[in-house]
């Protein structure tokens, strides 16, 4: 993806069995990562309503110079097409989920710009609460695939 993106990745032995598990039984990881990449969808747009970044903090205010020239959603950081809000999409591979935007303005908000004095304001990103759920969705993955294996077996 052009412009930013996030990519899931985890060292934490818990997370790592779920997905190991997983991809034993099930063979591929994709509606996992299918499940994840639509959370990250709702996530990021609440926090995009919200105006915060993945770790709660609110982002920084307009420059009241841009605030006065900007033609439009004048109180809204972050939003004036709305097409980075609402253009974020996913990948999901059988092993893992690209989410992003490809806007090329993205990199430039996600990070900063220190030469034209913009802030950086993270937009993308795993907060706490959405590492819960990814969890809560690999589990739920894992105990459809044991399922799954446990009614083959039977026949």
């Amino acid at each position: 993806m052009t412009g930013t993106h996030i990519k899931i990745e985890s060292n934490a032995e818990d997370v790592l069995g779920v997905f190991s598990e997983l991809s034993r039984r099930a063979g591929t990881q994709e509606p996992l990562w299918k499940d994840v990449g639509e959370h990250l969808l709702l996530s990021h747009r609440y926090r995009f309503d919200l105006a915060i970044s993945p770790d709660g903090k609110l982002w920084e205010p307009l420059d009241p110079d841009y605030q006065r020239r900007k033609k439009r959603r004048k109180n809204d950081i972050l939003v004036l097409d709305a097409f980075l809000r609402d253009q974020l999409s996913y990948v999901a591979g059988q092993t893992t989920l690209e989410f992003g935007s490809n806007r090329i303005y993205a990199a430039t908000h996600q990070f900063g710009d220190d030469d034209r004095n913009i802030p950086a304001r993270p937009f993308l990103g795993i907060s706490d609460d959405d590492e819960s759920e990814i969890l809560r969705l690999a589990e739920k993955h894992l105990a459809q695939a044991l399922e799954n294996a446990t009614a083959s077996e039977r026949l």
